[in-house]
Protein backbone atom coordinates (compact mmCIF):
# COMPACT_ATOMS: atom_id res chain seq x y z
CA UNK A 1 0.00 0.00 0.00
CA UNK A 2 1.18 3.28 -0.94
CA UNK A 3 2.34 5.87 1.86
CA UNK A 4 -0.47 8.25 1.50
CA UNK A 5 1.32 10.93 3.59
CA UNK A 6 3.87 10.84 0.64
CA UNK A 7 0.51 12.32 -1.46
CA UNK A 8 -0.49 14.89 0.81
CA UNK A 9 -1.05 18.19 0.13
CA UNK A 10 -3.58 16.84 -2.45
CA UNK A 11 -3.90 19.64 -5.33
CA UNK A 12 -7.11 21.13 -5.24
CA UNK A 13 -8.65 19.65 -8.02
CA UNK A 14 -7.51 16.00 -6.88
CA UNK A 15 -8.97 16.43 -3.76
CA UNK A 16 -12.37 18.25 -5.17
CA UNK A 17 -12.54 15.07 -7.86
CA UNK A 18 -12.16 12.93 -4.76
CA UNK A 19 -15.23 14.61 -3.17
CA UNK A 20 -16.87 14.41 -6.39
CA UNK A 21 -16.63 10.74 -6.62
CA UNK A 22 -17.59 9.93 -2.93
CA UNK A 23 -21.30 9.85 -3.54
CA UNK A 24 -20.31 7.15 -6.84
CA UNK A 25 -19.00 6.29 -9.89
CA UNK A 26 -19.40 9.31 -12.69
CA UNK A 27 -18.13 10.87 -15.90
CA UNK A 28 -15.50 13.45 -16.37
CA UNK A 29 -18.47 16.04 -17.48
CA UNK A 30 -20.42 15.56 -14.15
CA UNK A 31 -17.52 15.48 -12.12
CA UNK A 32 -16.61 18.93 -13.33
CA UNK A 33 -20.37 20.37 -12.89
CA UNK A 34 -20.13 19.26 -9.56
CA UNK A 35 -17.32 20.53 -8.87
CA UNK A 36 -18.69 24.14 -10.41
CA UNK A 37 -21.60 24.05 -8.00
CA UNK A 38 -20.31 22.36 -4.77
CA UNK A 39 -18.20 25.60 -4.95
CA UNK A 40 -20.52 28.08 -6.02
CA UNK A 41 -18.27 28.77 -8.80
CA UNK A 42 -14.99 29.41 -7.35
CA UNK A 43 -13.77 26.31 -8.49
CA UNK A 44 -13.63 25.78 -11.97
CA UNK A 45 -11.72 22.76 -13.44
CA UNK A 46 -11.28 23.37 -17.57
CA UNK A 47 -11.11 19.94 -19.55
CA UNK A 48 -7.36 19.90 -19.22
CA UNK A 49 -7.11 20.05 -15.80
CA UNK A 50 -9.74 17.78 -15.21
CA UNK A 51 -8.36 15.39 -17.57
CA UNK A 52 -4.33 15.67 -16.72
CA UNK A 53 -5.48 15.27 -13.24
CA UNK A 54 -8.16 12.09 -13.51
CA UNK A 55 -4.45 10.74 -15.81
CA UNK A 56 -2.83 11.30 -12.68
CA UNK A 57 -4.88 9.85 -10.19
CA UNK A 58 -5.47 7.17 -12.36
CA UNK A 59 -1.69 6.05 -12.15
CA UNK A 60 -0.94 7.01 -8.50
CA UNK A 61 -4.43 4.63 -7.59
CA UNK A 62 -6.84 6.88 -6.14
CA UNK A 63 -9.52 6.10 -8.78
CA UNK A 64 -10.06 3.52 -11.66
CA UNK A 65 -12.22 3.44 -14.78
CA UNK A 66 -14.84 1.52 -14.42
CA UNK A 67 -16.47 1.47 -17.73
CA UNK A 68 -17.48 3.16 -20.96
CA UNK A 69 -20.82 4.42 -22.05
CA UNK A 70 -22.62 2.50 -24.18
CA UNK A 71 -23.58 5.62 -26.19
CA UNK A 72 -20.84 7.75 -26.27
CA UNK A 73 -17.41 5.12 -26.33
CA UNK A 74 -15.79 8.14 -25.22
CA UNK A 75 -17.27 8.69 -22.22
CA UNK A 76 -15.17 7.05 -19.44
CA UNK A 77 -16.72 6.69 -15.94
CA UNK A 78 -14.47 6.56 -12.64
CA UNK A 79 -14.89 5.67 -9.15
CA UNK A 80 -12.95 6.32 -6.23
CA UNK A 81 -10.41 2.98 -4.79
CA UNK A 82 -9.98 2.25 -1.19
CA UNK A 83 -6.54 4.39 -1.86
CA UNK A 84 -8.49 7.05 -2.97
CA UNK A 85 -10.65 7.51 -0.03
CA UNK A 86 -8.01 7.32 2.68
CA UNK A 87 -6.53 9.74 0.57
CA UNK A 88 -9.64 11.94 0.47
CA UNK A 89 -10.26 11.69 4.27
CA UNK A 90 -6.36 12.44 5.25
CA UNK A 91 -6.35 15.48 3.63
CA UNK A 92 -9.93 16.47 5.39
CA UNK A 93 -7.50 15.70 8.75
CA UNK A 94 -4.80 17.69 7.22
CA UNK A 95 -7.03 20.46 5.95
CA UNK A 96 -9.26 20.42 9.35
CA UNK A 97 -5.54 20.85 11.64
CA UNK A 98 -4.56 24.00 9.17
CA UNK A 99 -8.11 25.40 9.94
CA UNK A 100 -7.84 25.18 13.83
CA UNK A 101 -4.63 26.92 13.66
CA UNK A 102 -5.70 28.91 11.37
CA UNK A 103 -8.82 30.30 13.63
CA UNK A 104 -6.37 30.02 17.11
CA UNK A 105 -4.23 32.70 15.59
CA UNK A 106 -7.04 34.87 14.38
CA UNK A 107 -7.80 33.70 11.23
CA UNK A 108 -11.71 33.17 11.04
CA UNK A 109 -13.85 34.20 8.15
CA UNK A 110 -15.89 37.10 8.19
CA UNK A 111 -19.75 36.94 8.20
CA UNK A 112 -20.87 38.70 4.57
Amino acid sequence: MKDIDALLPLPAPFFQILIALAAGESHGYAIMQDVEERTAGRLRLNPGTLYGSIKRMLEQGLIQETRRSADDERRRYYKLTTLGRRTAMAETARLQETLRYAKANGFTPQEG
